[in-house]
């Protein structure tokens, strides 16, 4: 299909749902604006606002209209979504080993086997402790003792750390084995992970905020250097700090920082334009797409340069100079970078540094994240919390998502907010009024694992099966919404939809 016929096909999908009130043979959406405000007979406490329904107190009430079909018909089910802005967050003690350092990279590669990678601070020289040799459950391996509690040594370990990234392992997200080297002093710069059947796609820069190089490693527990495979991206801009993410399809997507719009140097190597590439194998042949995320403000046609510490005395045969240049935007712009990259249900999301315009350096910087509910759009910005430069990453385990940085960690059971119960009435005998109601249920969304791949979470929408009442000519849906949580989130309600069958 042509990219024509592509836009064409998704503008008029695009119309079709922001259609006021979609009422078809197989069911009955209340979703954009219109819809809400077209589908409403009374309401509590809620806000009714770009196209979504929001708790406006401890708790409030939505009653739809009467829906009425000149024929009857049999309900099946009904599905409310919240909104995916993900402001269900709560700090968590420190995520991995005590003894991590620099910015950290999360990477489940399955089921209970869940990565952390970070250079390694050893312990301090003349601290008294004898290594003693143990059995840790869910290790086939015998392992060491280590000064930390809740830390152990592999074998692997022991091999002489090589100035890069290591690699530690847990069965728990409590439990932490520490595996030994994963990159040399070049790698050092590592900004993401991805995996491939049995392969760990590493990606570093090099020199530092520059070109995404990769290394393939076969053994995270053999305390070795897997295979360099050289540039894997060479960047027109500056500022890689990138991340990687493959989409269902297998494609690999590479989120990086573009410095060509601000004095990086000034604003903790950071910038309000991300690139974005992709390339089939993840390996070679990226190639550029419209930015993932672009919040620059107005260009002035003025330029500025700045200098890097790094660039000329990392890779001189590549780069002879460490100045850069940059075009300056008015007014005073917000500033992004260090990303990380998940998905839920085809939802998209990045994490990252939020330097923020006015109030910037490293006191005021804060976790950002965006949403988009494809990789190939834009995404847009949803929030922030925590305090001081995070270099974040993510990652969905133990049934729960884990958000990891240099200063605060975070978890949350995901994007959905509980307290949100439903019930459906229905009119049997055509006479305009309810007669027959379901219980109050809670429904609630759910994730899991998507087989094959670390970054992709499926997602179970929060559903009510409606297969016990009986056919009517008339329905009605109740919602009850109460803030359960103790942070600033929610409930946002996106969308209902009833099905028939």
């Amino acid at each position: 299909m042509s990219s024509q016929m592509k836009h064409i096909r998704r503008s008029f999908y695009t119309a079709m749902m922001a259609a006021p009130l979609t009422v078809c043979a197989e069911s009955w959406v209340v979703d954009s604006q219109e819809d809400w405000e077209a589908n409403q007979e009374t309401k509590t406490n809620l806000e009714l606002k770009e196209g979504m329904a929001k708790l406006t107190a401890d708790s409030g009430t939505f009653t739809s209209a009467v829906k009425k079909f000149a024929e009857k018909k049999k309900v099946k089910s009904v599905t409310v979504s919240q909104s995916p802005i993900w402001k269900n967050w709560n700090p968590t003690e420190h995520l991995g080993p005590k003894n991590m350092a620099d910015a950290p990279v999360f990477l489940r590669r399955g089921e209970n086997d869940y990565w952390v990678f970070a250079r390694y601070k050893a312990p301090k020289k003349g601290d008294a402790f004898a290594a003693k040799e143990v059995k840790v459950e869910g290790f086939d391996q015998p392992l060491l003792t280590t000064p930390y509690k809740n830390q152990f040594d592999a074998p692997g370990s022991l091999k002489k750390s090589l100035g890069g990234y290591h690699a530690w392992q847990s069965r728990d997200m409590k439990t932490w084995v520490h595996h030994g080297p994963v990159s040399d002093k070049e790698a050092r710069w590592m900004t993401t992970a991805e995996q491939v059947g049995d392969k760990t796609y590493f990606y570093y820069d090099f020199p530092n905020d520059q070109d995404p190089h990769l290394i393939i490693d076969e053994d995270l527990t053999d305390g070795k250097v897997g295979k360099k495979m050289g540039m894997a991206f060479k960047d027109p801009s500056h500022g890689s700090d990138s991340a990687i993410i493959r989409d269902l399809d297998g494609k690999f997507h590479l989120i990086l920082e573009n410095w060509d719009p601000i004095k990086a140097s000034a604003r903790a190597w950071d910038s309000p334009l991300a690139s974005h590439a992709v390339s089939e194998d993840g390996i070679s042949d990226f190639k550029l797409l419209d930015p993932a995320v672009d919040y620059r403000t107005k260009p002035t046609g003025k330029m500025g340069t700045y200098n890097h510490p790094h660039w000329a005395k990392e890779d001189p045969a590549n780069y002879s100079t460490s100045k850069a240049e940059y075009e300056i935007h008015e007014p005073e712009q917000n500033a992004y970078g260090d990303w990380a990259a998940i998905a839920i249900g085809g939802q998209y999301y990045l994490f990252g540094d939020y330097d923020p315009a006015g109030a910037h350096g490293a006191k005021n910087m804060q976790i950002a994240w965006f949403t988009s509910s494809s990789i190939n759009e834009p995404f847009k910005f949803c929030g922030s919390i925590g305090k001081g430069h995070p270099d974040p990453d993510i990652m969905f385990a133990q049934g729960q998502f884990y958000l990891i940085s240099q200063t605060n960690d975070f978890v949350s059971p995901g994007p959905w907010v509980d307290g949100v119960e439903v019930r459906v009435g229905v009119d049997t005998d055509n006479d305009t009024s309810i007669d027959q109601w379901t219980d109050w249920t809670k429904v609630k969304e759910s994730y899991d694992y998507v087989e094959g791949f670390a970054k992709q979470v499926s997602k179970t929408p929060a559903q009510l099966d409606l297969s016990g009442l009986p056919e009517g000519f008339a329905f009605q849906v109740e919602l009850r919404l109460e803030d359960t949580t103790e942070n600033e989130s929610v409930p946002i309600i996106d969308k209902i939809e009833v099905a028939f069958e």
